[in-house]
């Protein structure tokens, strides 16, 4: 029965309003008094079910809701025979709860639409070659499946055969399409806009990248933040103290129904509502523009930044450098390349691609005793040859001698702002090689973005040589800029940031090696594409690397804990207003309080709603 008179909320308030109307209409147009009591009274006892029960089942485990005081003030003024009170709060009430429903609805449309957009089947080759349709539950990782020109990609994959434009919004945000041939990666939930091409899957289900992505919005929909938590706390005592208040007029003053409008008057809905639906919106608009937020506590740090630091390579330059100048010494150069071509070979770093692909095709050899030197380089043996490759520390630390050409030659690439890669074959140099990424394309544009909206320090830590560190620093406009950095270098220094300055310390990153960094400052923004430990170590994720959306981000944060701020405001000034106005004025009652009370949480919800159409100007 209970559970029948909940579902059907809205219908009995649509009931409830009727029967008023057919109250007021008969007193107006000089109808029997009986058709007008007997309508309000109809009216109270069906508008009040719904509401009773709710405070019912807030009682049972031991809250003492709004739907407690409702239910209380609307049993008193059916006591005293205050029909039309009665009648027009429970309408208010139920009223106001579909406006809230329809309004909340609307602010978690964003993530709706993205939950919308997961495939729900695939075509699947099967054992005799042919592709059937199957549910994308049923696909497996290895699987073959094709794709066709208006469909979405089910998994994420690799394109094995053909070529075509798919549309990434649902993970980026951009809705330019993206070119996509064989090798190239391919998300879930992405749309072929045109062409054919079959992929293999390599994650399915809730493991694919927009798996993760909705998982991780609607968890930080459910995070709480210090201000709702106070919310939560300030509700929990602050309703029972408004039931005590009016229990205490009443026995002084004797005028229940002066005590039943305090009750109404003093319900704390905007103020528990108005938090909550400016995170909710806040997180959607950042979803929909290929920015996630981890939850309400990550944007009111954010909103409050000092300083932002950054990794330099993948973050403010491509990520993608090449060979730009290159030094020989000695004899047997083609030999060393070789060697140091199946030595790079082994590396997935960035500066190990660059030097392959200046190297080009050669004949790949056994590389054996590998040792990893953390932030300086590689020993390895090579067809007997030991040989030692990496920045300019591996050299000093392995005693390679260094003439005074070579080391003119190291001090000319590291002003010119390269990254230095050299090479000693049996403890005598042969090769270095200047190697320089380039800047993002309007990184320069976004931080200033970024200073404009507060933030104070603009700060990179590299693992790069000074020099090259410097060069980038003095075409973006950086606070600071320092280089040499190991890892624990980084971590050591945000921690000083935060414990010795106290500053509130973002960090951009790749997500993968600076993932101590990540995690270390206040608020970790990953630039990774959605890749795993992106998602897992940040706070904020910005899809597909796209820095641009950085100052949407931090704009965004900035922007939604303002309207957290404006709701509470709104919220304890209305319930203060209407205190007010019952001590000091003849015109407040109990419907006039309902129907400010209802106004005032359609106000800040619509407040917050404006938080979807955001946009950085």
């Amino acid at each position: 029965m209970q559970r029948t008179i909940l579902k059907n909320k809205n219908l009995i308030g649509l009931i409830n309003g009727i029967l008023i109307a057919i109250a007021f209409i008969g007193k107006w147009t000089g109808g029997s008094i009986n058709i007008f009591v007997w309508s309000l009274v109809a009216a109270s006892i069906i508008g009040v079910a719904p509401i009773a029960i709710q405070a019912y089942q807030a009682l049972r485990v031991k809250v003492v809701s709004i739907d407690v005081l409702v239910t209380i003030a609307v049993g008193g003024a059916f006591i005293i025979r205050n029909f039309e009170e009665s009648a027009i709060v429970t309408f208010l009430f139920l009223f106001g709860a579909f406006l809230e429903q329809r309004t909340l609805n609307r602010t978690r449309s964003a993530i709706k639409e993205l939950t919308e957009m997961a495939p729900e089947s695939a075509l699947k080759q099967g054992e005799d070659g042919e592709f059937q349709e199957v549910e994308v539950d049923d696909v497996d990782v290895g699987d073959i499946l094709l794709v066709k020109t208006g469909a979405k990609i089910p998994v994420d994959g690799t394109v094995i055969i053909g070529e075509g434009s798919i549309n990434e919004a649902s993970i980026t945000g951009e809705s330019i399409p993206v070119r996509k041939e064989k090798e190239s990666k391919v998300f879930a939930g992405t749309i072929l806009d045109n062409g054919t091409i079959q992929i293999v899957a390599n994650r399915v289900g809730e493991d694919t990248t927009f798996g993760r992505i909705i998982e991780l919005v609607e968890e930080a929909q459910d995070s709480k933040s210090e201000a709702e938590r106070f919310i939560d706390r300030f509700s929990k005592y602050y309703t029972p103290a408004v039931l005590v208040i009016a229990f205490l007029v009443w026995i002084f003053s004797r005028s229940i129904e002066l005590a039943i409008t305090i009750l109404v008057l003093g319900c704390p809905g905007a103020l528990v509502i108005g938090v909550p639906v400016s995170h909710v919106a806040g997180i959607g608009n950042g979803a929909s523009h290929g920015v996630l937020l981890k939850g309400s506590e990550v944007i009111s740090d954010f909103s409050r930044l000092d300083s932002m630091v950054f990794d330099k390579t993948g973050t403010l330059t491509m990520g993608n450098p090449s060979v730009a100048e290159k030094k020989y010494y000695g004899d047997h150069i083609e030999e060393a390349l070789g060697y140091l071509a199946s030595i790079e070979k082994e590396s997935d770093h960035p500066l190990a691609k660059a030097v392959l692909e200046d190297i080009g095709p050669v004949e790949y050899l056994p590389v054996e005793d590998t040792e990893v030197i953390k932030g300086e380089g590689i020993l390895a043996t090579v067809n007997g040859h030991r040989l030692a490759v990496g920045n300019l520390a591996l050299m000093e630390r392995e005693n390679i001698s260094l003439g005074k050409d070579a080391r003119a030659h190291i001090k000319d690439l590291e002003e010119g702002g390269n990254s230095l890669v050299l090479t000693a074959l049996d403890g005598q140099l042969k090769i270095l090689m200047g190697i320089r990424d380039q800047i993002r394309p309007g990184v320069r544009e976004d931080l200033e973005r970024i200073k404009k909206l507060g933030v104070k320090n603009l700060i990179m830590l590299s693992g790069d040589n000074q020099g090259t560190v410097d060069a980038v620093s003095s075409q973006l406009g950086l606070t600071e800029a320092h280089g040499n950095m190991l890892p624990e270098d980084k971590s050591a220094y945000i921690k000083k940031l935060i414990e010795e300055k106290k500053q509130i310390v973002a960090f951009v990153g790749d997500g993968v090696n600076d993932s101590p960094s990540l995690a270390l400052a206040n608020i970790g923004i990953a630039m990774g594409s959605g890749t795993d430990v992106a998602i897992e170590t940040s706070d904020v994720v910005l899809m597909n690397s796209d820095f641009s959306r950085l100052p949407h981000a931090l704009g965004l944060a900035k922007v939604t804990a303002r309207n957290m701020r404006q709701n509470i405001i709104i919220a304890i000034g209305v319930v203060l207003a209407l205190l007010a106005s019952l001590l000091f004025s003849q015109w407040m009652n109990m419907s006039i309080g309902m129907l400010v009370h209802e106004g005032s949480i359609l106000l800040v919800i619509l407040n917050g709603m404006r938080l979807l159409r955001y946009r950085l100007k």
